[in-house]
């Protein structure tokens, strides 16, 4: 008489597989946007840290020319970066100087649309002659 020995299968039913990949979907469900959202703070604390550097420049440039706007030969101002980050390939804001004349400025950091950045809770970002900090919207942005 011939006896037959059954082996156990290996292996994964189908059942267990889609348990596990429920449980993956949650936990990333719930890790992605925290994770999306601390992205966001990092880029925009870079481009904070970028335009302190911009008002350092401005404040150097009025005290060799006693002005904002201009050098003593009438050359208007031009900033050496206008993009966060100075020194990443991909830039996520725009940098302008807004209501700049002789005795004042603002520098203004606008999330650059279609880019990783645009959903930023902040919006735009501000930074005026005075140090005064400002934001478009949220809170706790500087």
């Amino acid at each position: 008489m011939t006896s037959y020995s059954i082996k156990a299968q290996r292996g994964f039913s189908l059942l267990e597989l889609m348990i596990a990949l429920v449980i993956v979907a949650i936990v990333a469900a719930i890790a992605l946007p925290g994770y999306q959202e601390q992205t966001r703070k990092t880029r925009r604390s870079v481009c904070q840290a970028d335009m302190v550097e911009l008002a350092s420049f401005m404040q150097r440039f009025y005290t060799e020319n006693n002005r904002f706007d201009q050098d003593a030969g009438g050359t208007a101002v031009a900033l050496p970066f206008t993009q966060c980050p100075k020194d990443n390939p991909d830039k996520y804001y725009n940098i302008t100087l807004t209501n700049l004349n002789t005795s004042t400025y603002t520098l203004s950091a606008a999330p650059i649309s279609g880019a990783a950045q645009a959903g930023d809770s902040c919006g735009t970002l501000t930074l005026a002659h005075t140090g005064a900090k400002g934001h478009s919207s949220g809170t706790d942005c500087w």
